[in-house]
């Protein structure tokens, strides 16, 4: 499994596009375009966003280490990502992910905001399908992989949707949210389906439930407390955004992304630093890490810091600079 095929780029055009798409379904994209769309666009959405998609990217990885229908052979295949390769490959959850995304947003925002729906529409099949073909080009995916993702993501938005007012209602005003949005996910990444090697998927996955973790207790906390809102009167898409109001954009996203990643390089030392004293192991242990008794608690307190970062302390941050 570390053997790299070697290959040569002929259209460096393809190879950088479905490069970058690639990585839109990956962390490094979660963890700026949804807190993005909290700080800048509106409450509402970030937080169906983020439900939709943890839900979505739960079952996806579950399905897989159930299923355990193996990626594309490599020959005839040229992969071009080896991190993913332990994984399983039915179905893409960067084509669900993209899928779930995309169109959430565009869901959430098409009564809210003015824009053309057919504008929309365009935009979310073309976000989701560019993620589709990367994963083809990559070699990590068959094409069933990634229609199976894409469809699977589409039924669960389709069933979804008639509830997304009454789960927020529900995140937003029950006083056992807090306490059922830790526990619940805790429970399910501790019985993830075992495999007989180590797969990187449970790990994924309690990153994903982690940061869903804490921003839902975060959306509480804001809702008990009143905290400013970000709302449509604070950001409308269209050409009039390149004012002074883009500068407090950029502004807050700056800001907010660098404390969002100084909070969990600050917890993930810490957390682990704790585990390695209790489990007696270094730090530096990859081996050690992948063990259930590490691995859960060490991302699972990681990332809810991290979602718990971007809902709370950022906001507060920005009111605290005049950036609201």
């Amino acid at each position: 499994q570390g053997y790299t095929q070697k290959y040569i780029v002929k259209n460096y055009f393809y190879y950088y596009l479905f490069t970058f798409s690639a990585a839109l379904g990956e962390e490094i994209f979660y963890i700026t375009f949804l807190p993005f769309t909290y700080w800048n666009i509106d409450h509402s959405v970030s937080r169906r966003m983020v439900i939709v998609w943890s839900i979505v990217m739960y079952i996806g990885q579950v399905s897989k280490d159930i299923l355990k229908w193996p990626r594309p052979l490599s020959p005839p295949v040229v992969k071009l990502e080896m991190r993913t390769n332990a994984e399983y490959g039915m179905p893409s959850t960067h084509a669900m992910a993209a899928t779930a995304i995309s169109f959430s947003f565009f869901i959430a925002t098409m009564n809210q905001y003015k824009y053309p729906f057919e504008l929309g529409l365009v935009a979310a099949f073309v976000f989701s399908t560019l993620v589709c073909l990367s994963r083809l080009y990559t070699g990590m995916h068959t094409v069933l992989d990634v229609i199976g993702g894409a469809l699977i993501s589409a039924v669960l938005l389709v069933l979804l949707y008639p509830a997304w007012d009454t789960i927020d209602h529900l995140l937003l005003t029950s006083p056992f949210c807090p306490l059922l949005s830790i526990v619940v996910p805790l429970v399910l990444c501790y019985n993830y389906p075992k495999l007989d090697y180590y797969s990187p998927t449970r790990g994924d996955t309690t990153t994903i439930l982690g940061a869903a973790a804490g921003a839902t207790v975060g959306f509480w906390l804001n809702n008990q407390y009143a905290a400013p809102a970000y709302t449509s009167k604070s950001f409308q898409p269209g050409f009039p955004l390149v004012t002074s109001r883009m500068v407090f954009v950029l502004a807050r996203s700056f800001i907010g992304i660098l404390v969002v990643l100084l909070s969990r390089w600050l917890m993930k030392s810490v957390v682990l630093g704790v585990l390695g004293y209790w489990y007696q192991f270094p730090i530096g242990s990859l081996e050690a890490r992948r063990r259930l008794e590490v691995e859960v608690p060490y991302k699972f307190v990681t990332y809810s810091s991290v979602g718990f970062t971007a809902t709370v302390i950022v906001p507060l941050l920005h009111q605290l600079l005049g950036l609201m």
